[in-house]
């Protein structure tokens, strides 16, 4: 019932069209044997997940995101009652029809903290960043080895590299303004990023958007989301997210981050660079959403971001 998809512009055309998606979700509940549940879109995210009833989630994925589809799938089984904050439990996986694929999980209870973050007081949003950290740091000190056969890369070096010689491209598309466009390449020569390093299982977009947080109560976080893009690799990727999306350049809260997880401060060079040959970059964003320097300098950007004085 769903229609070939083999490119990302058609995908992002498919995913706001309703009147074609819901009839093939409803089709798909019902082999699944869930019949007569709620069935809700949700409206955030690149690819079309549903609500199904009040304790379930439906993610389809078409047939270039095959890699991704098996990817989270194995991943969530593997996390499982494994980490300090609860993620969704896998129920189901399957092809579905015309090279889709769909991953069935449990609903994780709570609002995404993105959305319940304005609400917070501040002792709330001090104890859900060390929460946060801990959960990080359990996710880094998996043991990752049975996951190598569908999370990447194979070489991290090899990744790196790749992503460097790609960087002006993947920004100039991204319409990074000038000066900041033309002053990347210097910058990302100028940080030397570890040759080797101790790899870990990232989750690669570790943010409010990704977290879930009951409001009643102790207001505490209750769950972590959205393993599709989990890589192994230099557990300082998944800092990048965190000062960006979590700490938001705000000092205190980052170096409480660290605290929690147990380490000391990245540089933040280290993190600007990672942030620029990250698979998800979007500098025009962080630069929208997130404080900037009076000068246009890479360096002082760096700090003001990742920095952890103040």
């Amino acid at each position: 019932m769903l229609p070939s998809v083999d490119t990302i512009d058609e995908l992002d055309a498919l995913v706001s069209d309703e009147a074609v998606l819901r009839p093939a979700v409803l089709d798909l509940c019902d082999r699944l044997g869930l019949v007569g549940l709620a069935v809700r879109r949700f409206d955030e995210g690149s690819l079309p997940v549903y609500a199904i009833g009040g304790d379930l989630v439906l993610k389809l994925y078409p047939r270039f995101d095959t890699t991704r589809s098996l990817r989270e799938a194995r991943v969530l089984e593997h996390l499982w009652g494994r980490l300090p904050l609860p993620t969704p439990r896998l129920l189901a996986t399957d092809e579905y029809a015309g090279g889709w694929r769909f991953v069935l999980m449990s609903r994780l209870p709570g609002l995404s903290l993105a959305e319940a973050w304005p609400r917070l007081e501040a002792a709330d949003r001090d104890r859900i960043v060390t929460e946060s950290a801990e959960t990080l740091a359990a996710l880094h000190a998996m043991d990752f080895k049975a996951l190598t056969d569908v999370v990447g890369p194979s070489d991290w070096g090899s990744f790196l590299s790749h992503r460097r010689s790609r960087a002006l491209a993947h920004h100039r598309a991204n319409a990074v303004p000038e000066p900041w466009l033309s002053r990347i390449p210097g910058f990302l020569d100028s940080v030397p990023l570890p040759a080797s390093t101790e790899l870990a299982l990232l989750h690669t977009e570790f943010m409010r958007d990704h977290l879930t947080v009951d409001l009643r109560g102790g207001r505490r976080l209750t769950g972590l989301f959205d393993f599709e893009p989990a890589m192994i690799g230099d557990p300082a990727y998944d800092f990048v997210s965190v000062g960006l999306f979590l700490t938001r350049g705000d000092p205190r809260r980052f170096r409480r981050f660290y605290q929690a997880y147990g380490r000391a401060p990245y540089d933040p060079d280290q993190l600007l660079a990672y942030t620029l040959l990250h698979v998800y970059s979007d500098f025009p964003l962080c630069l929208h959403e997130l404080p900037t320097p009076p000068e246009p300098r890479l360096d002082t950007l760096a700090e003001t971001w990742f920095g952890t004085e103040g």
